[in-house]
């Protein structure tokens, strides 16, 4: 019971912050290029991680964001994807790598619609010995978390 009073009261004390709607997007070029290469799953696979780090790192800032926008302008994968392996039966998923990235850009409103804030960000690897045990994805994921932490760092301040 003591316990239960102590949640409680720790819950009202805590601040509320608004909870934040994240929409992705992709630019006109990068959603050909999902549709003609990547295969548009992995449009949602890369849509679900950047809502997640916006998410997170918006609450984790404890930022009163009504919406946020974000646009992938591009993203290329670490290793091929399940459609180009499919494409391209000779492809080798496991031993096939490149240089990955993102690039995204997007703006936070506040609840009566107003923009308080914007971010571009951009990260793709230059190294391909930075390569050796990644992922499909793991040059986006790593774009889209630093996007996020950036972006809500900067609305912070």
């Amino acid at each position: 019971m003591k316990t239960l009073f102590l949640a409680a009261a720790a819950l009202a004390l805590a601040p509320f912050a608004a909870a934040t709607s994240v929409n992705v997007t992709f630019s006109e070029d990068f959603a050909e290029k999902l549709v003609d290469d990547y295969g548009e799953r992995e449009g949602e696979r890369l849509t679900k991680e950047v809502i997640d780090d916006v998410t997170k790192q918006f609450e984790k800032q404890g930022l009163n964001v009504a919406r946020g926008d974000v646009t992938i302008l591009d993203a290329k994968p670490n290793r091929p994807t399940l459609q180009q392996q499919i494409d391209t039966p000779g492809l080798d998923g496991f031993r096939s790598r490149s240089l990955g990235g993102m690039s995204l850009e997007g703006t936070a409103f506040d609840a009566n619609g107003n923009e308080i804030g914007s971010k571009t960000y951009k990260y793709f690897e230059n190294d391909i010995r930075n390569v050796i045990a990644a992922s499909t994805w793991s040059d986006a994921r790593r774009a889209s978390d630093r996007f996020a932490r950036r972006f809500a760092k900067d609305l912070a301040s």
